[in-house]
């Protein structure tokens, strides 16, 4: 894991001596790597000073010489940027003089993945993405503000406790932002929504955003379908070449051979990433067109002369073969006529009953709990055959893709004939003819729902159990369930009526908030919604399935390449393979017309085939994870409803897999975090971490009236 953490102290913490983790003055501690506590010294463990007091900022991890740039301009005015950046430092020296008048959306606008920290005399700007793939943490600390890029350096610097709240909520409504709100896993720590900067004046905290929000008064100007597609090829360019303008990585030298063992698998033995840069290959549109571009592009994309292959030109695409699933011969044959490019070195990677979900349990702990825990063992195998640098597809289906809710968007700019054609897909797909009166009628009730009454209905049907679990399956009852301002989770069906009742609370408490509303339409909010639920999960499957001296990399959630996409006329979205004739159009202006047969074909492959064949396999040690799970500790779940549920799901019962995933994934994230023995500080008291106490349930505002 990679990240940095700073603080921004009163003026009175730093001038009155030391300050201790709670706020009190003390001759114990004080700020920014000075004394701390029994004379050692308060800081990070394994980090880097790029400034110091009064307001001090750490580069925490393995981060590569060239992620790490530090501009000044003179003793008070400093900007540093982590990460993959593609400015020059003319360029970020503009951004700091523009950040110092108050402008912070230059400090987004270059192209690559990356985190940008302005320091002007006593302010401090963190600027987080727009996707949610770099988040900002920040808490109360010591009479001031420390704020992070990840959440548990935070958590233990104030000894925090488990939110339950939030847990619920992650379970019972994960795609409604306004059941998360700004809260962790970490009671008292808090994240900045996407699209916002923490700013950081003397301690005291404000949050800004720094993108404009389309009004809901009038229609947007109609945009030009091919300058919007055209501005995404160019966007998906830069990105791609952001990466490749990089120093080449090359990780720990081969310590030598092993019997009966090649090159590659002897690197993907000991764990190391083959020299260069490489990218998936899955046969899809998406890892198939950073693959095309990267390889295409000037300059040497490919393997290092003298590493790996030798090849030098030539790019590592990595395909994965499930083996133990059928169902995607029809991918791997386009990754295959797609890897024929002389630019491509085509590596198959194949995986039996130990690469499926659920196979292996154990793993590191990541910062936030997510999805990918029961599946990081599978992407492990196909990451270790990559190389030091690597592309991957995530993201492209929810920056590109039409969100179902996007429907009801059309019927309020008046544009009902664009339906026609999204409608008539369903249509085919289901055999119904009583789909288009269903979906139209679906879209029309949510544009014609206020936001309150959204939420306000949603915490009703979780408070009283009125789940839809009933819809038809398929794409017809995803795009019905989906045209609402927020639904209940798979996993809510199996939480305890206090649970429910905690976010129940939560969403009434959201809707009366907000008042007005989010300030956006409907389909354009759950879009939102749904690529920053997708964006956590990346980041906890980069951070549970990570290998040693690896980047990956996803262009797609770049700040730029989201504000393209973005742009793209929402009647061109909803029209039925609008992402492959997209990145189509995108290779095509690239210079790449030659794609194979099919491309861009929806996937027949069905992931649910493989996590329930994870699921009987693992079915043991499944049941004796759940025979005192800390999920029914903290009140959350009976034990006795989830094995069950688990029994019935390997039987072939038709029940939601998503949501037993969340469930196993969030006990798995648990027991990791209460098992771990160290903390990421030093100087602390006792050598303080997250969750001192274990689980210990809190009232909650149910129980107490609130």
């Amino acid at each position: 894991m990679r990240w940095l953490v700073g603080w921004s102290s009163t003026a009175a913490g730093a001038l009155g001596g030391p300050v201790g983790h709670d706020g009190r003055q003390g001759d114990g501690a004080s700020y920014g790597g000075q004394v701390g506590y029994e004379g050692e010294t308060l800081q990070p463990v394994g980090s880097q000073l790029l400034w110091g007091d009064p307001d001090p900022l750490w580069a925490v991890g393995d981060w590569r010489p060239d992620e790490v740039r530090v501009v000044k301009a003179d003793a008070q005015t400093r900007i540093a940027v982590l990460g993959t950046c593609g400015a020059t430092d003319e360029q970020l020296r503009v951004g700091l003089f523009a950040a110092r008048g108050g402008a912070l959306r230059h400090l987004t606008a270059w192209a690559g993945s990356y985190t940008a920290i302005v320091q002007v005399g006593r302010r401090i700007t963190v600027c987080g993405d727009l996707a949610g793939a770099r988040p900002v943490f920040h808490t109360p600390w010591a009479g001031g503000t420390a704020y992070a890029t990840a959440a548990l350096p935070l958590a233990d610097l104030i000894e925090a406790n488990l939110d339950f709240g939030h847990l619920a909520a992650l379970l019972a409504a994960p795609d409604v932002p306004a059941a998360l709100h700004d809260s962790t896993p970490y009671d008292g720590v808090r994240r900045i929504p996407p699209g916002h900067a923490l700013i950081l004046r003397a301690g005291a905290r404000e949050i800004a955003g720094y993108e404009p929000v389309a009004s809901l008064a009038v229609a947007a100007p109609p945009a030009d379908p091919d300058s919007a597609v055209d501005a995404v090829r160019d966007a998906l360019v830069e990105a791609v070449r952001a990466r490749l303008s990089a120093p080449r990585h090359v990780p720990d030298i081969d310590p030598g051979p092993v019997p009966g063992m090649g090159p590659a698998e002897r690197r993907a033995a000991r764990g190391m990433p083959v020299p260069g840069i490489g990218a998936d290959l899955s046969g899809g549109p998406a890892s198939g067109t950073l693959a095309l571009l990267a390889a295409g592009l000037p300059g040497r994309p490919g393997t290092l002369l003298g590493h790996g292959t030798g090849a030098g030109e030539r790019l590592l695409a990595v395909t994965f073969n499930d083996l133990a699933v059928g169902g995607r011969e029809a991918e791997l044959e386009r990754a295959g006529a797609l890897a024929a490019n002389p630019r491509l070195h085509h590596v198959v990677v194949t995986g039996g009953e130990e690469a499926l979900p659920y196979a292996d349990l154990d793993g590191p702990l990541t910062d936030e709990p997510g999805q990918s825990l029961v599946t990081a063992a599978r992407h492990r195998a196909r990451l270790a055959s990559g190389s030091a640098d690597h592309f991957t597809g995530y993201g492209a289906r929810q920056v590109l893709d039409a969100h179902p809710a996007r429907l009801a968007d059309l019927l309020m700019d008046r544009k009902r004939r664009h339906l026609v054609r999204p409608v008539a897909a369903l249509t085919k797909a289901d055999g119904s003819v009583l789909v288009p009166a269903r979906v139209y009628g679906a879209a029309r009730r949510l544009a014609r729902t206020p936001y309150r009454a959204g939420l306000e209905g949603l915490a009703d049907r979780l408070l009283h159990r009125s789940f839809s679990f009933d819809d038809p399956s398929g794409a017809v009852g995803a795009s019905l369930a989906a045209l609402t301002w927020g639904g209940a989770g798979p996993a809510a069906r199996w939480l305890t009526g206090e649970a429910l009742a905690e976010v129940s609370v939560r969403l009434q408490g959201a809707a009366h908030r907000t008042g007005g509303g989010p300030g956006q339409r409907p389909g354009d909010y759950r879009a939102r919604a749904a690529l920053t639920r997708h964006a956590v999960d990346l980041r906890v499957l980069e951070q549970a399935a990570e290998i040693r001296s690896q980047r990956l990399h996803a262009p797609f959630l770049d700040n730029q390449v989201v504000r393209a996409c973005r742009a793209l006329p929402e009647t061109l979205r909803v029209q039925p393979g609008a992402r492959a004739a997209i990145l189509r159009t995108v290779l095509k202006g690239a210079g790449v017309t030659e794609l194979p047969h099919g491309w861009g074909a929806p996937s027949q492959a069905s992931a649910t085939a493989a996590a329930r064949a994870g699921l009987r396999m693992a079915m043991d040690p499944l049941l004796t994870l759940f025979e005192a799970p800390l999920l029914a500790e903290a009140g959350l779940v009976e034990a006795r409803v989830v094995r069950k549920a688990l029994r019935a799901a390997a039987a072939g019962e038709p029940l939601p897999l998503d949501g037993l995933a969340d469930l196993i994934s969030l006990e798995l994230w648990l027991r990791r975090l209460l098992s771990r023995r160290g903390t990421c500080w030093t100087g602390t008291p006792a050598r303080a971490r997250a969750v001192p106490a274990g689980i210990a349930p809190q009232r909650r505002a149910v129980s107490s009236g609130g």
